[in-house]
């Protein structure tokens, strides 16, 4: 069964996937021993929401997915990890 996504979904999408590589891209500057343990935080979190179909959640999580890289983001900077 083929399963076509509303334009609203289509673009929550394609932000969720940015969001996603966002966070495989900072979890690549953390430390060597840190890093394995970062990338497999970030992929629970993304499976756990994987099947949500509430759009407002969906925004609600996208945000606070941003600010939790924001700050790990800014973490990463304080400690000289570039």
């Amino acid at each position: 069964m083929v399963h076509f996504m509303d334009l609203r979904a289509f673009i929550l999408r394609t932000h969720v996937l940015k969001l996603y590589r966002q966070a495989l891209r900072i979890t690549h500057r953390a430390p060597v021993h840190a890093r394995d343990e970062l990338r497999q935080t970030a992929r629970d979190e993304f499976e756990k929401y994987r099947h949500c179909d509430d759009k407002q959640k969906i925004r609600f999580l996208i945000s606070e997915g941003k600010q939790r890289l924001k700050g790990l983001d800014e973490l990463l900077d304080m400690t000289g990890n570039s």
